[in-house]
């Protein structure tokens, strides 16, 4: 949690500071696309391996309050993949359990930029900056089977023992945060890259979380497929399986997290406004031009 309360201590900072407030010169809407990739860190990937890339994109809104602070709205995609194949560990290797799944992301986030930005400006034209929010997402694992290509969506099995109508959810939410930096191209057009972790609040993102059912009683109650797919452990050299009902499969201790790093390009619809101080009257108000770099 102290990431996230230094996140918040920041953004309060600068939404109290009297300097702050004294200097809101720049605001508006900017939106725009983003492309980029997407990782999964989880059961089948304890190692923090970032071997299979997937593409990953959305498109986004950031309304500036000031050149300090930021509300950023996103729809996003991507796919994530993991295969304990790939691992370095001989319980993981052994377990030989592999899924991938597409995800859809809705995020809110609260953004602060570390220097001050105005689009236009020659001297303030980026800022690094952090930011924190919420994401709601929506995921399906699944898994190929090599010998025939045969794609197998891995929640309705119940690869665990769960009970028909008892499986796990497949929207779940996540803590979204993360830093970037943003850089101006033009007066109405920026780019920023950024990198964003989400702590989700599901350990089933990849189907792996606690235990082997039975493997008979599974094949009983949902088949075989269910009961292939739950334990996909290497043959002994004789060709035979250990029993594993009641052994480890996942680690329910803690939850899958996902990243996506991106870069994006945006549209600024804005303004930058200039405080004018006249003698003897209060602060006025004056437009930039948009058409030169202030």
């Amino acid at each position: 949690m102290r990431q996230y309360i230094f996140f918040l201590a920041l953004s309060v900072t600068g939404l109290f500071s009297p300097r702050l407030h004294a200097q809101l010169q720049m605001r508006g809407l900017e939106a725009g696309p983003w492309v980029g990739t997407a990782y999964y860190l989880g059961d089948l990937n304890t190692e923090f391996r970032f071997n299979r890339p997937n593409l990953a994109g959305g498109i986004a809104a950031r309304y500036n309050f000031n050149h300090r602070l930021a509300a950023r709205a996103s729809m996003n995609f991507g796919r994530v993949e993991a295969r304990d194949s790939d691992s370095e560990n001989t319980f993981e290797r052994e377990r030989n359990l592999s899924f991938y799944s597409d995800i859809y992301d809705l995020t809110g986030q609260f953004e602060f930029n570390f220097l001050p930005y105005f689009h236009g400006s020659r001297e303030y034209f980026f800022t690094p900056y952090a930011f924190v929010g919420f994401s709601v997402f929506g995921f399906n694992p699944k898994t190929t089977i090599p010998e025939t290509g045969q794609t197998i969506v891995l929640q309705p099995l119940g690869t665990e023992g769960q009970a028909e109508g008892s499986e796990y959810h497949r929207l779940s939410a996540a803590l979204a945060y993360g830093v970037g930096i943003r850089w101006d191209l033009t007066y109405e057009l920026s780019m920023d890259v950024s990198l964003t972790m989400r702590n989700t609040l599901t350990d089933y993102l990849d189907d792996v979380s606690t235990i082997y059912p039975d493997r008979a009683q599974l094949q009983a109650r949902r088949g075989d497929l269910a009961a292939r797919m739950s334990d996909r452990s290497l043959q002994n050299p004789d060709g035979g399986r250990v029993p594993r009902g009641g052994t480890q499969r996942g680690d329910d201790s803690l939850n899958d997290h996902y990243l996506m790093l991106g870069i994006g390009i945006n549209y600024y619809f804005g303004d930058v406004l200039c405080p004018k101080v006249v003698k003897g009257r209060k602060p006025r108000i004056k437009r930039a031009r948009k058409s030169k770099r202030r």
